[in-house]
């Protein structure tokens, strides 16, 4: 069984029979039309944020399988916050983001973050806001990582 794999990025929905897909799925003889519908399927929950896709074709039998990536941390607090891109500059604020949005991200993050704790992966998440720009509750993002640590703030 000979396997070849495909990787690119997507943003949720809107794959087409272009690049980086179409060419790529072209020479192996497979449906392009129904893989491109597939990974659209499986990523319009994810409208207007870039998605890593792989899509596996053993070239034996035609078929295939699609799978969706999780998006970058930056990407779900943009789309969270509805900015298109983090700060230019070190103390510039492009928004506030609740800490309820940012257990949410952490939730659907678990597997990519290290930390073993809800804690210690929205102190992940908080950390990405820091570095982008965006503070949590209308506070820096460190003073929030402060009083989780402490215990001031349980999740």
């Amino acid at each position: 069984m000979s396997e070849v794999t495909i990787n690119g990025l997507i943003e949720g929905g809107k794959a087409t029979g272009g690049p980086p897909f179409g060419p790529a799925l072209g020479p192996l003889g497979v449906n392009i039309n129904a893989i491109i519908a597939e990974i659209n399927k499986k990523t319009e929950g994810f409208s207007g944020i870039k998605v890593p896709v792989k899509v596996i074709v053993d070239s034996a039998t035609k078929s295939f399988k699609v799978e969706i990536g999780a998006p970058p941390t930056s990407a779900l607090i943009l789309k969270e916050i509805g900015v298109a891109a983090g700060a230019k500059a070190k103390d510039e604020v492009v928004g506030n983001i609740t800490l309820e949005q940012v257990k949410k991200i952490a939730k659907s993050k678990e597997a990519k973050l290290y930390g073993k704790s809800i804690a210690e992966r929205v102190n992940q998440v908080l950390g990405t806001c820091k570095s982008m720009g965006v503070n949590c509750e209308n506070e820096n993002p460190k003073a929030i990582i402060a009083r989780i640590k402490s215990g001031e703030i349980k999740l």
